[in-house]
């Protein structure tokens, strides 16, 4: 694994694959996975619940939690792989705050194809009404550093395969790419 990422974020809207990809990456890397929705306070749960999407106010403090979370398992001696939407700049930048040597791997994928997924998975309460907000509100890493940007629909073990090959030391001075 790049010895420069102390951490890595799998992030994008609901449905990109998050959970199943960072629980791969994880597996594969010897990371430990955190899933971020396990740290959103009841407040934020039944607001989404109820089809009523996060605010900056709502995610402020969980992401500030998931920084926490994040350094106390690179404390631990461990490297953190979390999933988390960290659909703006300012969130992410809010999780830099926490670990500068943060990575993202930015699931990419249609809003038909999001909500697809959505609709699928049962028992989630992220409900397929807000995909729309999601993607209202996303800010593409497009170009930030330390961020690989990937085709959500291919294959999870293909995703994975090229998370592991951009987590290889390479060298190269610039760290963002697309695959």
């Amino acid at each position: 694994m790049n010895p420069s990422l102390s951490a890595i974020v799998v992030m994008g809207v609901a449905g990109c694959g998050k959970s199943c990809i960072g629980a791969a990456i994880a597996a594969r890397s010897g990371g430990r996975l955190i899933e971020g929705d396990a740290f959103h306070p009841a407040a934020n749960i039944a607001k989404m619940s109820a089809g009523t999407p996060l605010d900056d106010n709502d995610r402020a403090g969980w992401l500030i939690r998931l920084g926490q979370e994040l350094q106390a398992v690179i404390a631990a001696g461990e490297r953190p792989i979390l999933t988390c939407s960290a659909l703006k700049r300012r969130y992410r930048d809010t999780l830099r705050q926490a670990v500068p040597t943060l990575g993202f791997v930015f699931l990419e994928l249609t809003p038909q194809e999001a909500e697809k997924r959505v609709r699928a998975r049962p028992g989630h309460f992220m409900p397929a009404s807000l995909i729309d907000s999601q993607f209202a509100a996303l800010e593409a890493p497009h170009g930030e550093p330390l961020t690989l940007a990937l085709d959500a629909t291919r294959p999870i073990e293909a995703l994975a395969e090229a998370v592991h090959v951009w987590l290889k030391p390479c060298g190269e001075p610039d760290l963002a790419r697309t695959a």
